[in-house]
């Protein structure tokens, strides 16, 4: 089957499980099709309680279906530890719940407690509730979720489906082929990618007597997890394929170029645990008792699995983000305690797997000419309103849930999400506007990033929006005030940047405690009265570093990004967008009837 051929396949398979969630939406499903339990994990309190809030909203719209129980599980208290520590504080959580119950039931697991530091405009309301360009009312990565894995509740045996809040699996089988999750142990799904991509996923050393590589789907067994390997790596434990023809083992150096472009390695997404597994990894979380280090679903678990597993990934921290002396310690365990057991792996042949959790990815799936886009049949405007009065809007933009205004420009690449756009303001190339009230006369240049917060302090509701450009690092650091000059804002130095804004280089400057110093945490935003003032404030901020003219701070209350989550008003965001989505529903009432 050709490339194009195996788009338009997944293209409909697709659309079929979009048509059936549909049907499912506001309904109460029947027994066995539908989860019992969907479960989404928070970082924290403040967090959780934004997740819980949009859930109750879903479920009085009818946007969800019925019947399941949806839970927000948030991290305990103290450090970070990972979504294989969620995984574990959740299935604790299920047995304070529902006691022996729990064993019986189909729980979906979704990990959202990040803070979405390279997709920042998805910070304060989830990254599981990023919206996406299609649907009425606009469908949200849960609800696509739920829709992707319709088909599984009633193939699949009791247990936990594990999966991440910031990736979309689209794939096709034959007619008669199902995705079975039913036996014991571990269960993923795998997927044929470019050697690069396997970089950065989990990568399946699979027996290459046991599958083809052919056809849509395939059982079969690991006999190694590789977790984000280097090439050579792969290359040296046999992970790499011939596409098409995965009996044939690739090696270094003795294929001619066509072939080398078509190899390719199995890497991960998805996986699945039965209630027994369960059960051994509960007992195994009341045994350490609180966790002092971060653990990896998919590094700690799955490289523990299979008959090639070895200790040698014990040490190696790369992939943590803080070293902690019990890490060494909690991986033995857990390798001792899963050591043996089976990872069975189905390989989704005709499947793409796809990431869209930095400005980077959600840009190019959502505005160019991407698969994702074909294949999910994303729209230029989707739940909007806007004139033909306005500018021509260009294809690759994006519009969702917002309202725009005759008169305003959209340039190509850019993504409009919740937001009002007045008739003066021209937004450049590949921006993302997000959550705001631009009504000034006002050119946005390209690569903009824009996104507005409600705050609340002292009991006032006030407003502040961050503004970088979609190539600042927000997760880089420093450690000293004298390095301050290595991070840049829309590529100046930020010391250059504070120079023309008045504001000092202290103590004060960033609102970390823990030398965590970056434009994360750079008390740098100010807060106004109104949402179209903070807007106007922080264009201004730029404004003035793209001119290297000075606008001062002074008399400004600033926070950083990190204060501004801490703040929050979930309440007033989403009055915000509901008014959006009122106006949108009631001129569209009005257009209906008008026919």
């Amino acid at each position: 089957m050709a490339a194009g051929e195996r788009s338009a396949a997944r293209r409909e398979a697709t659309g079929r499980r979009l048509a059936r969630f549909a049907a499912l939406r506001g309904k109460a499903a029947r027994p066995g099709e539908f989860w019992d339990v969907v479960a989404v994990t928070a970082a924290d309190a403040e967090q959780a309680l934004a997740y819980r809030r949009q859930l109750a909203e879903k479920l009085s719209r009818k946007e969800l279906p019925l019947g399941a129980r949806y839970h927000v599980f948030v991290d305990p208290p103290g450090p970070k530890i990972g979504n294989g520590g969620s995984t574990l504080h959740v299935l604790q959580c299920l047995e304070e719940l529902y006691g022996d119950k729990w064993t019986s039931f189909l729980v979906l697991l979704i990990h959202s407690g990040g803070y979405s530091q390279r997709l920042p405009h998805a910070s304060a309301l989830g990254k599981i509730f990023t919206a996406l360009p299609f649907g009425d009312p606009i469908y949200q990565m849960l609800e696509l979720k739920l829709a992707m894995y319709i088909d599984f509740p009633s193939h699949m045996k009791p247990g936990i489906l594990i999966t991440c809040s910031d990736d979309i699996e689209l794939y096709s089988t034959g007619v008669t082929e199902t995705v079975t999750f039913d036996k014991p142990g571990f269960t993923a799904l795998a997927h044929p990618s470019d050697l690069t991509v396997g970089t950065t996923h989990g990568v399946f050393v699979l027996d290459p007597s046991s599958f083809s590589g052919k056809g849509g789907l395939e059982y079969t067994c690991c006999h190694h997890f590789l977790h984000k390997p280097d090439i050579e790596t792969m290359r040296r434990c046999g992970a790499v394929c011939v596409r098409g023809n995965c009996s044939q083992l690739s090696s270094s150096g003795d294929r001619s170029d066509s072939e080398v472009d078509s190899e390719c390695v199995y890497t991960d997404s998805l996986f699945y645990i039965d209630h027994s597994i369960a059960k051994q990894l509960l007992t195994f979380y009341k045994q350490m008792g609180a966790l002092c280090c971060e653990i990896d679903a998919y590094g700690d678990f799955l490289q523990a699995l299979g008959p090639g597993a070895t200790q040698d990934y014990m040490k190696n921290a790369s992939n943590i983000t803080k070293e902690e002396s019990q890490l060494v310690e909690v991986r033995q365990k857990l390798y001792s305690l899963l050591k043996g057991t089976t990872l069975n792996v189905i390989v989704l042949n005709n499947s793409k797997f796809y990431h869209i959790g930095t400005t980077q990815e959600y840009l190019f799936h959502f505005t160019s000419d991407s698969k994702l886009k074909f294949e999910l049949g994303l729209l230029s405007v989707a739940f909007s309103l806007f004139s033909d009065k306005a500018e021509t809007l260009d294809q690759s933009a994006s519009i969702i849930q917002s309202i725009l205004e005759p008169g305003c420009f959209i340039a190509p690449g850019s993504v409009i999400e919740y937001s009002r756009i007045g008739p003066e303001v021209s937004v450049g190339k590949s921006s993302i506007i997000s959550g705001s009230y631009i009504n000034l006369k006002v050119d946005i240049p390209s690569n903009c990033f824009l996104t507005s917060l409600s705050i609340k302090i002292n009991d006032q509701v006030k407003y502040v929006s961050m503004v970088f450009s979609v190539e600042d690092d927000l997760k880089k650091t420093v450690r000293l005030l004298s390095d301050v000059h290595l991070l840049q804002f829309f590529g100046v130095s930020l010391l250059e940047c504070l120079d023309l804004w008045g504001v000092k280089v202290s103590d004060q400057l960033f609102s970390s405690e823990n030398t965590r110093l970056g434009l994360w945490t750079a008390r740098i935003f100010p807060i106004c009265s109104t949402l179209s003032e903070s807007v106007r404030m922080s264009l201004k901020m730029l404004n003035s570093v793209q001119h290297m003219s000075a606008f001062k701070l002074n008399g400004f209350q600033l926070l950083s990004v990190e204060e501004m989550l801490t703040y929050k008003d979930v309440e007033d965001m989403l009055k915000f967008r509901k008014q959006i989505y009122d106006e949108i529903h009631l001129q569209r009432q009005k257009e209906k009837s008008d026919l």
